[in-house]
């Protein structure tokens, strides 16, 4: 930073220019804000500090992590708004339509989240010192304007990256880049506790502080959302407008006035002489990220991005030989949050005005999404998602719809019924609806930040048709009911397998001692027809007294309906006693974890195993996986990632071993590589030639490569596959399966093996975008698939089936793997 720049500045920390009714965040702390990283109970001290201290300053906490660490969000406003909060915010949702009447609003509502991504830490800091200049030299800004400050969004992964620098940096910090200081160590403090990326889940609400965050953002609907966050080290400050792709429903005005704040933020920064982009990188279009999520909900939602990230800690030398550090940072983010709540004060009235225009949704072309309850569970799963965004959906009357039908990509006439589920869009957040249930949102611009797919019906495997007329529907709830009686003469109770719900239920059996079966076969019993996979409790497996009290119990708690029956003798298909009646023993099940994994995919299946089935697993180190005795084991998981360094020749051979003697390896996306065209495994890649593409490639203009490559790459587009539903890695499923294809990678077709899902020689993508080049190699392709080795298994998931935790209908698939491979065998 300038000489000139740092004595603007420095008056920001001593505070003697400020008022003396509240301390600044060094005088509160002793020490200067950038000088160190402020742990997170200490940023909750000097927040509650301000809000005793000054009455126009509350503080409320919304929630807790998984850490046991608070979440709180600070209201900062004049003392007459502050009065009278909790009517501005009623005011507010009264004009969006979200609560009733007619009230009129003047006060813009502000809303600045940090530190989202925990190894992003200097927007935290930042947080201190955009309070106190708010509370004393900007107090004229808060006359028409509601400041709500969140801090901290990740306390858990900021935790954890403060607590692991501290503990190695130099003092003085060293601001070489290969100082062990600028090098953080799996699996970082970007995530959370359970490793997901919490600026990914502002939609599909996965994560417990999404859904105490999105709670209290329902509560307000502010005018603008700034999210605040870091990236690489040489980078220029970047700030709106955003780039290009934005989404077709963000509204004219919502363009504009992100270019109104991103001049105000160049006057500031042009007269300090700092760098910043804009335009560039960072589009609007997946709708779960902090600044996307808003938009939709009709704010102006912002992303700002500082150079710095995990690898900056204090200060670190960049390329271009300037030394970066935690003040500079500091001070970029604090006035960029300073710039947008005062322009947003100066366009109070013009920002109420436009946000009641945003939830007129009289022009959306689907006025009805229908969802064919053929799940119940699915669809409970799938209400409990709307109901934590107060979207409100109805129930069809019976009859037939015409529209989209996402199953076959055709318009058509469908018959629906008083059990399928209807969303319309003619409601508050009508264009939250479209988003989030558009068959194919449309794609501006190839080039984007995440993934261009995420349609909820293909996610939650429910069938759906998108109408342009506005279904017949009631609001008559259908409440789920369910009847479990002890029956001592039972020979066996039957419970359904085809969700989630179900694999939990059977995760609480095994874990309560209790043995179950399923049938590899379809059957019938007393008139009713039961499917592959179907889970039956015999009494001779279970001989204790209490047998049919504790099964009925865990039964309730699960929400299963269980069916009693008097003998094992079936109307049709096999009996009771069948070979094909396989038991389910209680599986011992290795994740590998460390270094050698993704720690977001790795996440994924800790969280799926810990918070969704409840069922222990063993996380091993991927350092100490060559020594690991693995015969303790029946079930090894590989998240995605990269296994060089740990499947040298040896331990492949070990795995081999193990697999042979009954074990179940599960490799996820990318870490099927590892197997691939390896001696003993049957999984090849698939390569197409594209020499007629590829033939000028040396002539393409430098500037248009980057556009160029993206025809090599398939970013999240969802494609049909074909399922094998009689193999067990499928039962539960239809013939078809809609995957979330994450890559360009695709491969064969396995040779010696089962090919349980699968993209047939007509596959093409259904929605997001997919390269030319990479959907090639897409066509007769594999999905999933087992290679029986010995006695055990190897199971190839080419596509990430819990990715992010919102693709719900993957997650039986590994329930599957889990519990009805190579499970009958006692080892």
């Amino acid at each position: 930073m300038k000489i000139k720049a740092f004595l603007v500045v420095l008056v920001l920390f001593t505070g003697t220019l400020f008022s003396q009714t509240v301390q600044s965040p060094s005088e509160f702390l002793g020490y200067e804000i950038g000088s160190r990283f402020t742990r997170h109970h200490r940023v909750v001290d000097y927040f509650q500090y301000v809000s005793k201290t000054l009455s126009n300053v509350k503080m409320e906490k919304y929630g807790e992590t998984n850490e046991h660490r608070p979440l709180y969000l600070s209201y900062i406003s004049s003392q007459e708004n502050i009065n009278n909060l909790d009517q501005i915010r009623k005011n507010n949702l009264s004009q969006s339509g979200i609560a009733s009447g007619n009230a009129t609003n003047k006060k813009a509502i502000v809303w600045l989240s940090y530190n989202v991504h925990g190894n992003e830490a200097s927007s935290t800091e930042a947080s201190m010192l955009t309070l106190y200049e708010l509370v004393t030299n900007k107090k004229g800004w808060l006359e028409n304007t509601i400041v709500i400050i969140d801090p901290c969004i990740n306390p858990d992964g900021r935790d954890r990256y403060v607590n692991w620098y501290n503990q190695v940096k130099s003092t003085p910090f060293n601001v070489d880049q290969n100082a062990k200081e600028h090098s953080e160590p799996w699996p970082g403090g970007r995530p959370n506790h359970y490793l997901f990326d919490l600026n990914r889940d502002w939609a599909w609400v996965t994560q417990v502080e999404s859904a105490q965050r999105i709670k209290m953002y329902n509560k307000w609907m502010p005018h603008i959302h700034v999210d605040f966050h870091e990236q690489y080290i040489n980078n220029p400050y970047y700030f709106a407008p955003a780039a290009e792709p934005f989404h077709e429903i963000i509204t004219d005005w919502q363009r504009d006035f992100q270019t109104q704040i991103g001049k105000n933020h160049a006057k500031y920064f042009d007269k300090e002489g700092w760098l910043y982009f804009t335009k560039e990188s960072f589009d609007l279009l997946y709708p779960s990220y902090g600044d996307t999520y808003p938009t939709y909900m009709g704010a102006i939602g912002m992303t700002y991005e500082q150079a710095g990230h995990g690898m900056a800690g204090l200060g670190i030398n960049t390329d271009e030989g300037e030394v970066l550090t935690l003040r500079d940072r500091a001070i970029h983010h604090m006035t960029t949050g300073l710039s947008t709540v005062e322009i947003s004060s100066q366009n109070a009235e013009k920002l109420n005005i436009e946000f009641k225009k945003f939830f007129n949704n009289t022009d959306l072309n689907y006025k009805s999404y229908v969802l064919k309850n053929n799940n119940e569970d699915k669809m409970n799963r799938l209400k409990i998602l709307l109901d934590k965004h107060e979207i409100k959906y109805e129930y069809a009357t019976n009859g037939s719809v015409k529209g989209y039908n996402y199953g076959n990509q055709k318009n058509e006439k469908v018959d629906v019924s008083a059990n399928d589920l209807v969303i319309h869009t003619n409601q508050p957040k009508g264009k939250m609806v479209k988003v989030l249930f558009e068959p194919n949102a449309k794609l501006a611009d190839s080039l984007t930040y995440d993934i261009t797919a995420w349609s909820l019906p293909y996610a939650h495997g429910i069938n759906a048709v998108a109408s342009p007329s506005k279904v017949n529907s009631s609001v008559e709830n259908k409440k789920n009911t369910f009847d479990n009686i002890e029956d001592k003469t039972a020979y066996a109770y039957i419970s359904k397998w085809n969700s989630i719900d179900d694999a939990t239920f059977l995760a609480d059996l095994i874990k309560n001692d209790i043995v179950p079966r399923f049938s590899q076969k379809a059957f019938s019993a007393d008139g009713k027809s039961y499917k592959e996979g179907t889970l039956i409790i015999l009494r001779n497996d279970n001989r204790n007294d209490d047998f049919d009290a504790k099964l009925i119990k865990i039964a309730d708690t699960n929400m299963r309906q269980l069916t009693a029956v008097s003998t094992g003798f079936s109307q049709s298909g096999v009996d009771f006693g069948s070979a094909s009646v396989k038991p389910i023993n209680k599986q011992k099940i290795a994740v590998i974890s460390g270094k050698a994994t993704s720690s977001l995919s790795f996440g994924e299946v800790w969280h799926f195993f810990e918070t969704q089935l409840k069922y222990p697993t063993t996380n091993i180190n991927s350092d100490n996986f060559s020594y690991t005795d693995l015969s303790k084991y029946d079930v090894i998981i590989m998240p995605s990632g990269y296994y060089n360094s740990v499947l040298n020749k040896s331990t492949l051979e070990k795995v081999k071993k193990w697999i042979r003697s009954g074990g179940t390896l599960i490799a996820i996306g990318n870490a099927i590589n590892s197997f691939a065209n390896k001696d003993g495994f049957s999984l090849k890649k698939k390569i197409t030639e594209h020499k007629a593409d590829n033939k000028n490639d040396n002539l393409t203009p430098y500037a248009d490569r980057e556009r160029k490559s993206v025809a090599n790459l398939i970013t999240g587009s969802i494609f049909k596959s074909t399922l094998d539903n009689t193999h067990p890695l499928a039962f539960g499923y239809g013939k078809e399966y809609f995957s979330l294809k994450l890559g360009g990678t695709s491969y064969e077709y396995l040779k010696n093996g089962y090919n349980v899902g699968y993209f047939n020689e007509n596959t093409k993508n259904v929605s997001g975008y997919a390269g030319s080049n990479a959907m090639k190699n897409v066509p007769e392709s594999l999905f999933i698939g087992e290679q029986p080795m010995g006695s055990g298994s190897v199971v190839y998931m080419v596509d990430n089936p819990l990715f992010r935790a919102f693709w719900e209908n993957g997650k039986l698939f590994v329930a599957n793997a889990v519990f009805l491979l190579n499970s009958d065998k006692l080892k």
